[in-house]
């Protein structure tokens, strides 16, 4: 397999109030915000149409389980059901089933040190 992780495709991290934290992005760093956050638009070096997703979760979410972490990273991959079985085969934990959605692919795995991290395979073209 070539290229594993190819970007960032997001960064996710708890917040006591989600709504307070995205209006103060808006007013003072100027992100374009929306219920989920903030979609950051790029291209890649092909010239493709790519994104980022920032997002504040509930101080609550369960989302990032079974980690304990505040915050939770997303990696944009090129093909997650290859790449998973080959972390498995090299011992990385992976936590729960491919799940599939019409902007992408997702899975997860953790890191040494309990961090869950979000695969995403995604579907740009579908957001533009």
């Amino acid at each position: 397999m070539k290229n594993r992780v190819t970007g960032i495709g997001g960064f996710f991290f708890k917040s006591k109030n989600p709504e307070t934290t995205k209006e103060w992005y808006k007013n003072h760093l100027g992100l374009a915000t929306d219920q989920y956050g903030c979609t950051f638009w790029w291209k890649d070096k092909e010239g493709n149409d790519c994104s980022t997703q920032w997002s504040p979760f509930k101080e609550d979410t369960t989302y990032f389980a079974p980690s304990k972490k505040s915050f939770m990273m997303n990696f944009r991959v090129e093909n997650l059901k290859e790449l998973l079985e080959e972390l498995k085969n090299e011992g990385v934990q992976i936590v729960g089933k491919i799940e599939e959605y019409d902007y992408g692919k997702f899975g997860w795995i953790l890191d040494p040190e309990g961090n869950k991290i979000e695969l995403w395979e995604p579907v740009d073209k579908v957001f533009l």
